[in-house]
C-alpha cells in the first residue's frame, strides 16, 4: 500500500480517533491487512493518553466527537509531536474548520463516506510528504554539521590525526571512547563518526549519563514494562530501543552507576537486554560510542568503573587535545563563531582589535571551544569588546615561553606591565605610612575572593546558580558580592 511497507521496513503506526465504533474497527481491520501497526480510541481524551504510548507516524481523526473534538485534539498531538502526520474524517463540510486545520498543521481532509482505495491513496501520498519533509531536514542538518564537523578541524595537526582515525573508523560497528576536557568537541566527533557511518540514514540517540539521576537511567536507556514499579501504567520504550540499527553516543560514561554498568556490559557482549520488569531479553543492533572528561584507568583502580566495560568501550580511543594546546586554530573559530552568531541574532558587531586578539590567544581556556562560543555569543550581543577584554583579564594568561600564533598582518599590542601601588602624600613624593597587616590582610582577602568568583563563572559559563553551589555560599550572597564588585568597578573608572 504505502512505499515504506517493503518486506523488512519497519510498520507504520497508525491511530484512528473516531467516536463511530464500527467505522473505527472496519478501518483498523482493512490498514492491518495492509501491514499497518493499528490502534484504536473513541475520544480526543483517550486518544491523548494512547499517542504518548503508541507513538504513531500517522493519525486518521474524526472532527465531530463528542467533549475533545478533533481539532482541539489536533492542537494537542501537534503540541507532542510536530511532525506527525494528520488526515482529519469528517462527514460534514466546515470551512472554517478545516481552515484552522490546515493551520494547526493537518495535511489532508477527507470527507465521509469515502471509498477504501482513496483512503489508501491519500495515505501514501501524506506519508510520501512527510518522507520527503524529513529528509530535507536531515540535508540540511548534515550540512549545518559538515560546516561545524570542518570548522573542528582547522590548521592543528593533532586534530589532523584524530579526523583520520575518524575515517579510519567511521564505517566499522567497533565501539569508540572519546577522551577530552569538557568543550572540546566530543560531541561533534561522535557525530562526524555517526555521519560518516553505514548507520547514518539510522537514529542517533545521545544520553548524558551525567544529567539523568542513577536512580533513573536504568528505564531511560532500557526501558520498562507495565507494572514495573508504582506508575508504570503503559511500556516504555528505552534510548537503545529507540537506536536499534543506529548509533548511541553515551556522553560523561564516568557518571554511570556501577550497578548499571553491568547492565550495559551485557548489551555489548551480547547484543541483549531485558526492560524493567521485562520477563525476556530483547535483541538490539547498536553501535555505541562514548565519551568521558575523566581518566577511566583511575576510576577502574578505585573500583568505581568496571574494568571489563573499560576495555570493552576501550576499543578505539580518540583523545581531543584541549584548546590551549591547539591555539593557532583560535583564529578559525572566532571567524567561524562571529558568522554564526551574526547571522543568527541579525546583527554586524565590528571584528576583534588586534589588542583583544592578544588577549583571546593569550587565554588560557579552561572551557575550551564552549567557551569561546559562548564568548563570542555575548561579544555579538552586547557588541562590547571591552566587555570581554575585561572578562580575559581575570584570569592568568598562558606562559609567554609559549609563543601565541598571529596572523603576519597584525602588530598586537604587548600586555600592560603589573601595576605598582605606591602609597603617596597628596603633592608629595614622600609614601604614606605602610597600611596595617589586619588591611593588607582584608584587601588580600578581597582581591583572592574577587578573582575567585571571577574564575569559576567563566567556568560555568556565567551560570550563577551553578557557580553559587561551587562557591558553596547562596545565590542571594553571590548576588550581594557581584553587586559590591560592580560598584567598586563603577567607582575605579570615577576616579581613573
Amino acid at each position: 500500500m504505502a512505499p515504506n511497507q517493503n518486506q523488512g521496513s519497519p510498520r507504520t503506526r497508525v491511530l484512528i480517533v473516531d467516536d463511530d465504533v464500527n467505522l473505527a474497527q472496519y478501518l483498523s481491520t482493512y490498514l492491518s491487512q495492509h501491514s499497518f501497526d493499528v490502534s484504536t480510541v473513541t475520544s480526543g481524551e483517550e486518544a491523548i493518553g494512547m499517542f504518548r504510548a503508541c507513538d504513531p507516524n500517522l493519525v486518521l481523526l474524526d472532527v465531530a466527537m463528542p467533549g475533545m473534538n478533533g481539532i482541539s485534539t489536533l492542537e494537542r498531538v501537534k503540541q507532542i509531536k510536530p511532525e506527525v502526520a494528520v488526515i482529519l474524517l469528517s462527514a460534514q463540510n466546515h470551512p472554517e474548520a478545516i481552515f484552522k486545520a490546515s493551520k494547526l498543521g493537518a495535511d489532508d481532509y477527507i470527507a465521509k463516506p469515502f471509498e477504501p482505495n482513496e483512503l489508501e491513496i491519500r495515505i501514501a501520498k501524506v506519508l510520501d510528504q512527510q518522507r520527503l519533509a524529513s529528509e530535507v531536514t536531515q540535508l540540511r542538518e548534515q550540512v549545518r554539521r559538515q560546516n561545524g564537523f570542518a570548522m573542528l578541524f582547522g590548521a592543528s595537526p593533532r586534530m589532523e590525526e584524530v579526523k583520520m582515525t575518524i575515517e579510519q573508523v567511521a564505517d566499522t560497528t567497533a565501539t569508540v571512547l572519546i577522551r577530552g576536557e569538557s568543550g572540546t568537541g566530543k560531541e561533534v566527533v561522535a557525530r562526524m563518526i555517526y555521519g560518516n557511518s553505514s548507520r547514518r540514514d539510522k537514529p542517533f540517540v545521545k544520553v548524558n549519563c551525567a544529567a539523568i539521576p542513577h536512580e533513573l537511567l536504568e528505564s531511560e536507556l532500557f526501558g520498562y514494562e507495565p507494572g514495573a514499579f508504582t506508575g508504570a501504567h503503559r511500556q516504555k520504550l528505552g534510548k537503545f530501543d529507540q537506536a536499534n540499527n543506529g548509533t548511541i553516543f553515551l556522553d560523561e560514561i564516568s557518571e554511570m552507576h556501577p550497578a548499571l554498568q553491568a547492565k550495559l556490559l551485557h548489551v555489548l557482549q551480547d547484543g541483549e537486554f531485558a526492560r524493567l520488569g521485562g520477563k525476556r531479553d530483547i535483541a538490539v543492533d547498536v553501535r555505541v560510542l562514548s565519551a568521558t572528561n575523566k581518566p577511566l584507568e583511575r576510576a577502574v583502580e578505585q573500583g568505581l568503573f568496571r574494568e571489563d566495560l573499560f576495555y570493552r568501550l576501550n576499543v578505539v580511543n580518540i583523545h581531543l587535545p584541549p584548546l590551549r594546546e591547539r591555539r593557532e586554530e583560535i583564529p578559525l573559530f572566532l571567524d567561524y563563531f562571529l558568522r554564526k552568531y551574526s547571522e543568527h541574532y541579525g546583527k554586524q558587531p565590528p571584528p576583534f582589535s588586534d589588542y583583544a586578539l592578544s588577549r583571546i590567544l593569550e587565554y588560557t581556556w579552561p572551557g575550551n571551544i564552549r567557551e569561546l562560543e559562548n564568548l563570542v555569543k555575548r561579544y555579538v550581543i552586547v557588541g562590547n569588546e571591552a566587555q570581554i577584554i575585561r572578562e580575559l583579564s581575570t584570569h592568568k594568561p598562558i606562559m609567554s615561553s609559549i609563543s601565541s600564533p598571529r596572523p603576519a598582518e597584525r602588530t598586537v599590542e604587548p600586555a600592560a606591565a603589573p601595576a605598582v601601588v605606591a602609597f603617596l602624600t597628596p603633592g608629595s613624593n614622600e609614601p604614606l605610612e605602610t597600611p596595617s597587616l589586619l588591611e593588607i590582610g582584608k584587601r588580600a582577602a578581597m582581591q583572592a575572593e574577587r578573582e575567585a568568583i571571577e574564575r569559576v563563572l567563566a567556568q560555568t559559563r556565567w551560570n550563577r546558580r551553578q557557580a553559587a553551589k561551587i562557591l558553596k555560599i547562596s545565590y542571594k550572597a553571590l548576588l550581594n558580592k557581584l553587586k559590591a564588585m560592580e560598584q567598586q568597578n563603577q567607582s575605579k573608572q570615577r576616579t581613573a
